[in-house]
């Protein structure tokens, strides 16, 4: 049975307003601003240094905010810490185990923290166990690869029935394998929880999360569904493999109105437009009357690595600028 009465509001899993953490002369977050749908995967992505593993600490009770405020499932972090995480799974990105148990004994050790007992921790444990694909493993934690100790630590959050969990880096420093059986157990363990996915490797967020928000140096950049973050900063790029030297098709497409930029790379070009439909129709001909032997042509689409790059760069870039005029 849930802990909260998570299902019975209409408020979101996590609410989080002007949100600020100072360590010294350090802002690790600042004015940061967001909310989180109940029942969602929500990917939390941003450069290492940028506040995730700060905010998702605040999220789970384990640091207070310099300002602002928090709020998980309706309640608040700081005040009401207690009920928040008896609410919550948590997984730090670096999980600690008694290495000496096997993994049966760490979920029976955990649920006792929670209070239980009897057959109800034994279901629960065979459940999650199943979950994690550690049935029949039965050798100490310590022997454990990576990526069964990150499974291992998913259902230990998952112990109490939480109806969020908040995964800190679950599936950094893992190999292939190691990562598809992670997200693999996140993906059936979502289907009736919240998700908080605090990660840095952009694949992962476009295989297992409805939405994303994208932080940097403690700030909000943008958020948003997957769908909704590649409407909203599709660049149209056109890629152009001649059989030939690129370099005399790039000097015609710079004179080119609805062309905005043209790189080259030997044979290969990458063209940015402001108008697709216009390109789509126009270029071939272009391409065609220079004479060039044509390879390829092809309209690249947008991904969730191309939007985050953009947007990271361009607040860099926004940020010097400041600096530059005294503004900062």
């Amino acid at each position: 049975m849930s802990t909260s009465n998570m299902s019975e509001t209409n408020v979101d899993a996590v609410e989080i307003r002007d949100l600020t953490k100072v360590y010294g002369s350090v802002k690790a977050l600042d004015g940061l601003s967001l909310d989180v749908a109940k029942g969602t995967v929500f990917g939390f992505l941003g450069p290492n240094g940028a506040g995730k593993t700060t905010t998702t600490r605040i999220l789970a009770g384990l640091a207070h905010p310099t300002g602002g405020s928090v709020k998980v499932l309706g309640y608040d972090a700081t005040k009401d810490g207690t009920q928040v995480k008896l609410s919550m799974g948590y997984l730090p990105d670096v999980p600690a185990f008694y290495e000496w148990m096997s993994a049966k004994d760490y979920l029976n050790f955990a649920g006792e923290l929670f209070g239980l007992r009897g057959p109800e921790l034994k279901k629960r444990v065979e459940s999650l166990i199943d979950t994690a694909g550690l049935n029949g493993v039965n050798r100490p934690i310590g022997g454990f690869s990576r990526g069964m100790k990150q499974r291992l630590g998913i259902a230990q959050a998952f112990i109490n029935d939480p109806d969020i969990l908040f995964l800190d880096e679950p599936t950094s420093a893992l190999d292939p394998i190691g990562r598809k059986e992670v997200l693999d157990m996140i993906e059936s363990l979502s289907k009736r929880k919240t998700v908080f996915f605090s990660t840095h490797i952009l694949a992962d967020v476009e295989r297992v999360c409805d939405s994303v928000a994208i932080i940097d140096k403690g700030r909000l950049i943008a958020q948003g569904s997957l769908d909704e973050l590649k409407d909203r900063y599709t660049r149209p790029i056109f890629t152009i493999e001649l059989d030939a030297n690129a370099v005399p098709l790039a000097k015609r497409l710079n004179t080119v109105p609805w062309v905005t930029s043209v790189s080259s790379d030997k044979n290969i070009l990458t063209v940015d437009v402001s108008d697709v439909k216009t390109a789509q129709i126009e270029l071939a001909g272009i391409i065609s009357s220079t004479g060039l032997p044509l390879r390829q042509l092809e309209l690249k689409e947008t991904t969730l690595e191309d939007i985050f790059v953009d947007l990271i760069q361009e607040k860099s870039t926004k940020s010097l600028k400041k600096i530059k005029h005294g503004k900062a």
